[in-house]
């Protein structure tokens, strides 16, 4: 039996390698399923045990310039991420309407190419959250849909660059979601540098509606495929599991939206408890996409937290 197991992953493995596509087989993190596969194991189980276990015993860790040197160079890398998608096709020769995965290797199409898996690859650096998370004990913000979605982003993106590492419509999402990032890391950012930047934040409430702004453009300029009396995309799956994807979280935020800015439905404040050190913590928030809203310093501002769809104030 257990032969048998290992003898269909191995034939699986040949099978997906196989299906890689020759321009980014040679990437880093692209020559098969198993090394991806393996972090991101390593991810969830460093999240939700071992890291915890052994923060258990210790103070935590004061990372305020950790912190600004990463949220300024997640800043750097998603422009940079949105400076090429737009060079290579989504502000040049791109149509928004009906643009198929490329299969050539023209120079403009090796960019795409390579800026679809630098994405990739930040999702990967994104880990990084989570793991400040867990050295600054706030395993409170590590909730299952914060894992999830920093763990369920890399993988269905390895399967997106490996079959169709030029996307065409399918890879709009990427680019629009890399400039939420550039606005989402600078907030971080100015939170993280402390509370002489705290009359800088007075947009958060403003974060939200950058969010609903990009799934709605999302889904809208997805969903086009459904009216189009012609559109020969090659893998129609990715359609339709983007449009999911931005519709869903879509009507995530719009709860929240509606109950904190609308209805102004606000629960207790919760105190915050001194820590070991003798610092105060911090307010952080968990959005639906399984970000956090604070990861810097800031701890007078209320945040919305939502956790599998519920709004919670905290």
């Amino acid at each position: 039996m257990l032969r048998e197991a290992v003898s269909n992953i191995l034939k699986l493995q040949t099978f997906l390698e196989s299906r890689i596509d020759v321009r980014v087989r040679d990437y880093p993190l692209m020559d098969g399923p198993v090394k991806m596969t393996t972090i991101l194991i390593a991810y969830v189980i460093f999240s939700k045990y071992i890291g915890p276990h052994l923060m258990a015993n210790r103070k935590p860790f004061r990372l305020n310039s950790a912190m600004i040197v990463y949220n300024l160079s997640m800043v750097l890398l998603n422009a940079f991420v949105v400076y090429e998608f737009l060079m290579a096709g989504w502000g040049t020769t791109y149509t928004w309407r009906c643009d198929l995965c490329e299969l050539g290797t023209s120079p403009q199409t090796l960019r795409m190419v390579r800026v679809s898996w630098l994405f990739y690859i930040s999702k990967f650096v994104e880990l990084l959250d989570t793991v400040f998370f867990v050295l600054r004990k706030k395993q409170s913000q590590i909730t299952f849909l914060h894992v999830f979605h920093h763990s369920f982003m890399p993988f269905t993106w390895w399967w997106g660059v490996t079959l169709t590492p030029a996307g065409g419509m399918g890879t709009l999402h990427a680019m629009v979601n890399a400039a939420v990032h550039v606005i989402m890391y600078f907030y971080y950012l100015l939170s993280a540098a402390g509370p002489r930047f705290q009359k800088y934040l007075w947009w958060k409430k403003y974060m939200t509606a950058i969010q609903l702004i990009q799934f709605v453009m999302v889904s809208v300029h997805i969903s086009q495929y459904y009216f189009m009396e012609t559109c020969d995309y090659q893998i129609p799956m990715w359609i339709h599991l983007i449009w999911m994807y931005g519709v869903f979280f879509f009507l995530l935020f719009s709860n929240f939206w509606i109950q904190a800015y609308i209805k102004g439905k606000r629960l207790p404040v919760v105190e915050d408890k001194p820590k070991q050190n003798g610092s105060t913590g911090e307010a952080v928030s968990v959005v639906a996409n399984g970000k956090h809203l604070e990861n810097g310093n800031a701890h007078h501002h209320t945040n919305g937290k939502i956790f599998l769809g519920k709004v919670k104030e905290i």
